[in-house]
C-alpha cells in the first residue's frame, strides 16, 4: 500500500468518479485505475462499485477512506511541524466559519491577519457546523469559528465570547414601536428562520420553548441576508445575532430586545486535538479573540 494509492482512493470517493479524480490529481486516468486495481488485489476486496452513472464506495472502501484521510492528514501535519520554527508564521492557513458568523467576522479578521502576516496563504470555508467539525477532524481545516456544539473528544471547543440575540422587525410594523418584545408578542408573529442545518435555528427553537412561545414559522432560509430583506419587505420577523445588528445600516428594519430571558449565543473556536496547531493558526486565533471581545 502506497501513499499515492491512498490519495487516489480519497479523491475517487470524494469525486465519485475516476475521471474527475484523475483530473483533480493531474494524473492519467488509466494510471489511476491501474493503481486502484493493484490495491484491491493486494487487499483482496473491492473498494468501489463501478456503476454506469458513477462510482459508489463499498463498505470496505469506506473504512479505507476514513483511514486514508487520517494517514494523509498526519503526513501533512508532520511536514508542517518539521518545517516550522518556533516563531515562524508562514505557510497555509485554512479557516472555517458558520454562515451566521462568517460575513461579520472573517473579512475583518482575515484582513488584519493578512496585513500582519502577508506571506501566509489564507483559505476560507463557509459551511454549517457539522461539516466544519468534520473538516477540523480530518485535517482539511486548521480551525473553525462556530457557536456552541456538542462535545467531541477529538476536538477542542473554546467559548471566547457571548453575544445577544435580537428580534428583527420591519421598521413600519406595530412591533417596531415597542421598546422590547415579550415572548407572548413574539408568539403571534410570522417568523422567518434559517434551515435546521444552521445551529442558530436550533438555538432559536430552544429559546422559544423556554419562553413558552410557539411562533408561526412561514419561511426557512439559507442566509441571514435573505431573511433580513424579507423582514424589510414586511413578510415576518426573525431572531438574529448582535454582530448583524452592529453592521446593519438599513432603515427598513429595527432590532428589538426581548423583555425578559434575553437570549445569547456562544462564539467558539474549534480545533482538532489530534492535529498539529501551526503558528499561523495560533496567531489567527488571537486576532479572532480580539475582534469579537
Amino acid at each position: 500500500m502506497e501513499i499515492r494509492q491512498l490519495e487516489y482512493v480519497v479523491a475517487i470517493a470524494e469525486e465519485r468518479s475516476f475521471s474527475r479524480a484523475a483530473e483533480r490529481l493531474h494524473v492519467a486516468q488509466p494510471s489511476l485505475s491501474q493503481q486502484i486495481k493493484k490495491l484491491e488485489a493486494e487487499l483482496r476486496v473491492s473498494l468501489f462499485d463501478r456503476l454506469p452513472r458513477g462510482v459508489v464506495v463499498t463498505e470496505a472502501g469506506a473504512r479505507l477512506v476514513a483511514r486514508a484521510r487520517t494517514v494523509l492528514a498526519e503526513l501533512v501535519d508532520a511536514r508542517r511541524e518539521v518545517g516550522e520554527t518556533k516563531t515562524d508564521v508562514a505557510g497555509t492557513l485554512r479557516v472555517g466559519a458558520i454562515p451566521t458568523i462568517a460575513p461579520f467576522v472573517l473579512p475583518g479578521c482575515v484582513g488584519r491577519f493578512a496585513g500582519r502576516w502577508p506571506d501566509v496563504a489564507v483559505h476560507v470555508v463557509e459551511d454549517v457546523t457539522d461539516r466544519l467539525v468534520d473538516g477540523v477532524l480530518n485535517g482539511d481545516l486548521d480551525l473553525a469559528i462556530t457557536s456552541s456544539i456538542a462535545d467531541d473528544r477529538a476536538v477542542h471547543v473554546e467559548c471566547i465570547a457571548r453575544e445577544r440575540l435580537w428580534v428583527l422587525a420591519p421598521a413600519e410594523s406595530s412591533l417596531a414601536r415597542r421598546k422590547s418584545v415579550s415572548w407572548t408578542a413574539f408568539d403571534k408573529q410570522r417568523t422567518l428562520v434559517l434551515h435546521e442545518d444552521h445551529c442558530l435555528a436550533g438555538q432559536v427553537t430552544r429559546f422559544c420553548r423556554g419562553g413558552k412561545a410557539k411562533p408561526s414559522v412561514v419561511s426557512r432560509g439559507a442566509q441571514l441576508a435573505t431573511i433580513a430583506r424579507m423582514v424589510s419587505a414586511d413578510l415576518g420577523v426573525s431572531v438574529v445575532p448582535d454582530m448583524m445588528k452592529r453592521q446593519d445600516r438599513s432603515r427598513s428594519r429595527v432590532y428589538l430586545p426581548f423583555a425578559r430571558g434575553r437570549p445569547q449565543r456562544e462564539l467558539c473556536i474549534v480545533w482538532g486535538m489530534l492535529r498539529y496547531r501551526t503558528n499561523a493558526a495560533r496567531a489567527f486565533e488571537e486576532i479572532v479573540r480580539a475582534f469579537v471581545t
